[in-house]
This record gives structure tokens, C-alpha cells and sequence, in this order.
């Protein structure tokens, strides 16, 4: 297999079917590992029946509670790089904010880069079905990001990511110190500290029609202070 997609997914019983169909439709060899919370509403029976119909392509990662976003994707890197061979490994949200059209471009990519992100804030990238306030958080975010931890990427808090499987392996999950979204800035902190070449692509961030956003206040403060860690520890 030379992809495989982790996917965290909490009460996404209206979306992850046709998510994963859709990108083991594409034309790559790819897979699929699904981290379920124990959802309430089904998902994890989904998942289940997807891997009788692909046992080979649909892997279901079931925990017994909700753990957090950081958790979940940490355990489903770990779970990638354990029972597959895949050479690349990517992380997606499960609600079609992250279209799968741009997988194939983001391997293409990897020909180069060690890491790839689908980026909101190249040009040609954007968002959409977003308020005002929204928006401003974001950029807000990926700025404060930028000038206190020096990336050079544009889109720091982004998902949507490619790793090679040598760059999840360095990155050694299990000792990062975020449980939410600042997982992501924490995962490109370390990349750009140990010199892996990071590239970007332009993708549409689409809002999500079905289900409720697992953005809080309290991830945004976590994801603050977390910045102030990384880049007052001594550790840039």
C-alpha cells in the first residue's frame, strides 16, 4: 500500500461512508484507518462493515471514550505505522471539510517534500461557508503561529497533512504535549526543527454540512498557550 489515510471521527455517521468511499475510488493505492470514539450515533458500525466489504483497504480503530482530537490522531499514526507498510500516511478531518480530490496532487508532492500540507493560505487556496469571526481566528491563529515559532508555512494549524512514514516515525506521538488542535502546530514545530522539507498546496476548506464543529473556546486558549510553550522552552 503506498497511502493510508488516519481519520478521528466522533458522531460522523452521516459522512464517513461516503468519505472513505470516495477515496478509495481515487486513482491511488491507498487506504483507509478509522480512529472512532465510540460514537453514539452509529459510525463505528459503519466502519465495521466497510472493512468486511474492504478488509484490506478499511482498518477500525474503536476506543471506548472520547479522548480528544490530538489522542485520536495519534493513535491512529501509531496504528498506521504499526499494521501497514504504507509509505506515506495522511491526516484528514472526517466531514468533508477536507476534500479527498487533492490526495492525489499531495503524493505527487511527496516526490519532493517530506511533508505536504492542504493549505487554506496560498494563493489559490480558501475557505468557505465561513463567518467573519471565523476567519479572523484563524488567520489570527496561523499569524500569532508564524512570527512566535518562525514557519515558514503558511497554513500551521491546518489537518489536512502527507507525512512520510519516516517523518510520523521521528515524530514519536506519544511525547507531544497537545490534546487538541494545537497538535498540528506542535507536529509542524518539530518537522521544521529537524530540517524536513514542508510544502503546501492551495485546497477549498469547506465548512461542514452535517454535525457540529468540535471547535471550542477552550481548544483556541490551549492552542495559545501551547505556542508560548514550544517557543519559550528552549526548544527552537
Amino acid at each position: 500500500m503506498k497511502a493510508i489515510v488516519s481519520i478521528p471521527t466522533y458522531n460522523e455517521a452521516k459522512n464517513i461512508e461516503a468519505l472513505v468511499r470516495q477515496i478509495l475510488k481515487l486513482p491511488v493505492d491507498i487506504g483507509v484507518v478509522v480512529v472512532d470514539d465510540n460514537s453514539p450515533d452509529g459510525t463505528g458500525k459503519i466502519i465495521d462493515r466497510l472493512h468486511l466489504e474492504f478488509p484490506d483497504r478499511v482498518y477500525h480503530l474503536h476506543r471506548d471514550n472520547k479522548a480528544g482530537f490530538a489522542a485520536a490522531h495519534k493513535a491512529g499514526l501509531k496504528y498506521a505505522l504499526k499494521n501497514t507498510d504504507a509509505k506515506y500516511i495522511l491526516t484528514m478531518d472526517a466531514d468533508f471539510s477536507h476534500n479527498p480530490k487533492y490526495i492525489p496532487e499531495m503524493l505527487v508532492k511527496m516526490e519532493e517534500y517530506d511533508l505536504i500540507i492542504g493549505s487554506r493560505y496560498v494563493k489559490g487556496g480558501g475557505t468557505k461557508n465561513w463567518g467573519i469571526g471565523r476567519n479572523l481566528l484563524s488567520r489570527g491563529a496561523n499569524m500569532y503561529a508564524r512570527v512566535i515559532l518562525g514557519f515558514c508555512a503558511m497554513d500551521c494549524t491546518g489537518g489536512f497533512r502527507c507525512y512520510r512514514r519516516e517523518v510520523v516515525e521521528y515524530l514519536d506521538v506519544e511525547q507531544l504535549y497537545s490534546r487538541g488542535y494545537g497538535y498540528g502546530i506542535e507536529t509542524l514545530f518539530k518537522c521544521q526543527r529537524k530540517g524536513y522539507k514542508i510544502g503546501e498546496i492551495p485546497i477549498i476548506f469547506v465548512d461542514r454540512e452535517y454535525g457540529k464543529s468540535k471547535l471550542s473556546k477552550a481548544i483556541a486558549v490551549e492552542s495559545f498557550f501551547l505556542v508560548l510553550k514550544l517557543g519559550f522552552r528552549g526548544e527552537k
